[in-house]
């Protein structure tokens, strides 16, 4: 299914909406519901919006915008779906994402562990404007060394219309943990905001950019021109239910653009097999 050649990896894809396997998590006994993503529709309309496009696999994460009227229970419900969204197709998704959340305390360094050893998930997202503090609250910045010490990704977001996760609130932390790589979800999603990342980029060498929302490649190859390929992983930011939209421009800008086949491959699959580890 590659598409021109190149195989193509999603690296930003939320599980999530109305109706999705996340709308039963949160119920009033989350815990029944945990283990069994029941919306076929949802996955099979996934499925189909990533063979139009010729897009072979992507890393699913759950949305930051569910309900926790049971605190960690409920996101524990939640990571046990994402994990088993996954293992329904492991073949095109081929790596998971998990969420903690900072207003957690200790249940949220507990879920860590638990997400690595017994979920399989790779990594863990950051969301700020839907958690409650900014990236650069100690509590978010806990998390994410804690995340690290236990060998999972960080995926920051970084959208543009977000105070909380400005780019300058994980430059800090990231520049503790210069030797483990930090995902940037959403940097390009602005004109701003995409010179506010070009700056973390030369404070933090660690702290690695998708491609979500950006409006024009242009601003990608100019960063890849600075900074090179390998700063760089395909994401678009894709929700399935309900649909922002059917077509990933992004991935046609990139193959039209002037970068050479190699670091085309590696934006658009190679770095993140790399960096989640996947072969």
């Amino acid at each position: 299914m590659s598409r021109d050649g190149f195989e193509v990896i999603d690296v930003h894809h939320h599980v999530g909406g109305v109706p999705s396997l996340m709308a039963d998590v949160a119920t009033h006994d989350a815990m029944e519901t945990r283990a069994e993503p029941t919306d076929d529709v949802e996955r099979s309309t996934r499925l189909e919006i990533m063979d139009a496009n010729g897009v072979d696999a992507a890393v699913v994460m759950p949305t930051h915008e569910y309900l926790r009227p049971n605190g960690h229970v409920d996101t524990m419900a939640l990571n046990d779906a994402i994990a088993a969204y996954r293992d329904r197709r492991p073949d095109r998704f081929v790596a998971a994402v998990g969420i903690v959340e900072p207003l957690h305390g200790g249940r949220s360094h507990e879920e860590l562990r638990r997400a690595r050893d017994d979920l399989g998930l790779v990594g863990v997202s950051f969301h700020s404007r839907f958690q409650g503090v900014g990236m650069d609250s100690p509590l978010m910045s806990g998390l994410v060394r804690a995340a690290v010490e236990l060998g999972l990704v960080p995926f920051v977001h970084a959208y543009a219309d977000s105070i909380d996760e400005a780019p300058w609130k994980i430059v800090d932390v990231a520049r503790e943990l210069a030797d483990a790589p930090i995902v940037v979800l959403d940097g390009f999603s602005g004109f701003e905001r995409t010179k506010d990342i070009t700056r973390a980029a030369r404070d933090a060498p660690n702290l690695v950019f998708d491609t979500s929302l950006v409006y024009s490649f242009d601003f990608v190859e100019h960063f890849i021109e600075a900074f090179g390929p390998d700063r760089v992983l395909f994401g678009t930011d894709m929700y399935s239910v309900p649909l922002a939209y059917r077509r990933s421009y992004t991935l046609d800008q990139v193959l039209d653009s002037r970068l050479d086949a190699p670091t085309k491959q590696a934006v658009l699959s190679g770095n993140v097999r790399r960096l989640l580890g996947l072969g």
